[in-house]
């Protein structure tokens, strides 16, 4: 959809910054979307954690195992909602299982973040359920 002039600018500025830097060093690529600001994706050797201009701005990195990205982003730890994993089921299980205890409260196939489920807990919290003044009822 459409974005905000201020958006817009936020984007083209972050793809200047890393068209220079891909220009200038060999561990950065960027990719994006032309005549547009549709989408954009950054390549960084360099695994410490990038915040997103967002509206589509996606910045992968290079990290030796799951261990590592945890490390590199303890600073967003409880802060990342949904993660998007790929990984054979023997090791899945307990990536998840380390997902949720730092703090995310959705997992999903990569491609489906934008798509949740319509019982999705958003933020882990029942869509609708705090607006519901729930009795129950022990017999």
């Amino acid at each position: 959809g459409d974005i905000s002039i201020e958006d817009a600018a936020a984007i083209s500025h972050r793809r200047d910054f890393y068209e220079l830097r891909a220009a200038n060093t060999g561990d950065v690529r960027q990719w994006k979307s032309e005549g547009c600001t549709s989408w954009t994706v950054v390549f960084e050797e360099d695994p410490l954690f990038t915040s997103s201009c967002l509206n589509r701005f996606i910045h992968v990195k290079s990290v030796t195992d799951f261990d590592e990205m945890l490390r590199v982003t303890e600073m967003v730890r409880g802060q990342v909602s949904t993660v998007a994993l790929a990984a054979p089921k023997n090791d899945a299980d307990d990536m998840v299982k380390a997902l949720a205890h730092w703090g995310v409260t959705r997992v999903c196939p990569i491609g489906q973040m934008q798509n949740p489920p319509m019982g999705w807990r958003h933020d882990g919290r029942p869509t609708l359920g705090d607006l519901v003044t729930w009795t129950d009822w022990e017999q």
